[in-house]
């Protein structure tokens, strides 16, 4: 079973920028299709950002432009660059995994959600 840990997470002012990373471990990281989701107080979890086991990136409308997702698959991590921060990006942002990129882009995730980490846009 995979286990996620999420961090990165604080409170910026708007504008500002935060760089959010997940270890992955307990499978092969590299062969998986990874996602950045996040949820909102009273919202349903979205997908934000997604990356493909050989780098397609796709984004939700909401963050093009603004955030970057990457991974690295030497040390089994995903990172989500998050710039140009809006008080509606305001949420608990979760990583999660899917072996076919496809049905990740559907909003599918494999893994158990971890805890998931604060993001918090405020003046």
């Amino acid at each position: 079973q995979v286990q996620l840990v999420e961090s990165g997470g604080g409170l910026v002012q708007p504008g500002g920028s935060l760089r959010l990373s997940c270890v992955a471990s307990g499978n092969i990281f590299s062969i998986y299709a990874m996602g950045w989701y996040r949820q909102a107080p009273g919202k349903q979890r979205e997908l934000v950002a997604g990356i493909s086991s050989g780098g397609r990136r796709n984004y939700a409308d909401s963050v093009k432009g603004r955030f970057t997702i990457s991974r690295d698959n030497a040390k089994n991590t995903v990172y989500l660059q998050m710039n140009s921060l809006k008080p509606e990006d305001t949420a608990v942002y979760y990583c999660n995994q899917v072996l076919r990129y496809d049905e990740l882009l559907q909003g599918r995730a494999s893994g158990s959600w971890g805890q998931g980490t604060q993001v918090t846009v405020s003046s």
